[in-house]
């Protein structure tokens, strides 16, 4: 079985490699130029238009800032909102990987007792519904060759950080168990 992945802030030497500074340097820049008042999207044009960083690593910065000056929350985006991701590649054809989801009987198999309504599905490609009752899940196929597939889960419309770290460990292990169904 897999085991999860901490999610870290790129190192001061990868941000200085792609950037030209360290994190402290940008949120010196940041804090003179009044960024703790600012939007994310103002962050990351700021950087891209006055600080010339490309951009990707715009949002990366504006992020790491985020996150430091307290202004945005673990897995909260941009909007506010709070979601939990996670993704596994399984050794399965798509259309098999596919069905584990959209077939309630093979679902239960792997995710027992759980309450997924499927509001919209396009086979082989993605499946979207409510979770419980009171979030989002949205759920890609990507083929990585004729018996292999990549499922992404975006777990949506979560009320806190606290529950964003508590799904994303649940869909680690619901990855780590839709593998093992899918092998048998």
């Amino acid at each position: 079985m897999k085991k999860p992945k901490e999610t870290k802030r790129s190192s001061d030497k990868a941000v200085k490699a792609r950037t030209g500074k360290v994190w402290a340097e940008w949120f010196q820049i940041l804090d003179q130029a009044g960024a703790k008042k600012w939007a994310h999207k103002d962050i990351a044009a700021y950087l891209f238009a006055k600080q010339k960083v490309s951009p990707w690593w715009s949002q990366m910065v504006a992020v790491g800032y985020e996150h430091a000056r307290g202004i945005r929350q673990k897995f909260q985006k941009c909007d506010g909102q709070f979601s939990a991701s996670g993704s596994r590649v399984v050794l399965a054809p798509l259309a098999k990987a596919y069905a584990a989801w959209t077939q309630e009987k093979l679902r239960q198999r792997w995710l027992p007792g759980t309450k997924l309504e499927i509001t919209s599905a396009t086979p082989g490609k993605y499946v979207r519904g409510k979770w419980a009752g009171t979030s989002r899940l949205s759920v890609g196929f990507y083929p990585k060759g004729p018996a292999k597939t990549q499922v992404a889960v975006d777990h949506e419309k979560l009320t806190s950080s606290q529950e964003c770290a508590k799904m994303k460990s649940y869909w680690f292990a619901a990855l780590n168990r839709l593998e093992a169904t899918l092998a048998e």
